[in-house]
């Protein structure tokens, strides 16, 4: 190809080039991009260019680049991760997450203590600065290295009226979920999910790409009379997975027939 001769910068010239690459299919989704030296003879201009027009590129999202293995156009398929949002229970009262991943630990779980803000307070029908027990997790998907981050928050009153869950607050919520049945509660959730552009420590712990949005699931436990228990959060970029939910009917009291 011969040297581009375009309107704006040269970075922005070589951009835009290699964007209608892309778009027109001659760079296939999922596939790598030319090596530097390559899209350098190609566009006759020189490294920083060739740099700056690939971290444009990135920045829109168009390309992602893969530690050790350079630079790829962004796949348009489905996401390499699908979690199952679902809750079972077993006959002998244990509950069960189908995520349907094998999630590793990939450090230790970080448990301290924290206090409800405007956010989560609402959620757990609490008002603001009430005391909580907080377990952060950071996991990772060992056969597509896929991560993400999960939060546990417990209030202290759910804490304190669970024998041992105050010494224990690291207790992996389906645990956490006997603990409560066993305490006498009629257990339900409740979940929220929305997109979100990532804070610097997200983007960080889950290796985001430039551009790319985190889901943030938020789910809470119920208990009798509705009650609020506890909450967690589950943050994932989005490039990397979808989520799944089972929908059922609820059933509806039979009406009686007009007289």
């Amino acid at each position: 190809m011969s040297e581009i001769q375009r309107p704006g910068a040269l970075y922005q010239q070589v951009a835009a080039a290699i964007r209608e690459a892309i778009l027109s299919g001659e760079f296939e989704p999922d596939a790598p991009l030319p090596s530097e030296a390559q899209l350098i003879e190609r566009y006759k201009v020189s490294r920083p260019t060739v740099r700056n027009a690939i971290a444009a590129l990135r920045a829109e999202g168009l390309i992602d680049v893969r530690h050790g293995k350079g630079s790829f156009v962004r796949s348009t398929g489905r996401p390499a991760l699908m979690i199952e949002r679902r809750i079972s229970r077993t006959t002998g009262g244990r509950f069960l997450t189908h995520d349907g991943v094998e999630w590793e630990t990939v450090d230790e779980s970080a448990v301290y203590r924290s206090r409800t803000t405007k956010t989560t307070g609402p959620l757990l029908e609490l008002g603001e600065e009430e005391a909580l027990f907080g377990c952060d997790r950071l996991l990772a998907d060992p056969a597509t290295g896929t991560r993400a981050m999960h939060r546990t928050l417990i209030p202290f009153t759910t804490a304190e009226a669970i024998p041992g869950l105050a010494d224990a607050p690291d207790t992996p919520p389906a645990a956490i979920y006997a603990l409560l049945a066993k305490a006498g509660h009629t257990l339900w959730w409740s979940e929220t999910v929305r997109a979100s552009m990532p804070l610097p420590d997200e983007r960080t712990a889950l290796r985001l790409p430039d551009a790319t949005p985190v889901l943030h699931t938020t789910r809470v436990t119920h208990g009798t009379n509705d009650r609020p228990l506890i909450l967690e959060e589950l943050r994932i970029g989005a490039d990397r997975a979808e989520l799944a939910y089972k929908i059922t009917a609820d059933k509806q009291p039979a009406r009686r027939p007009r007289a």
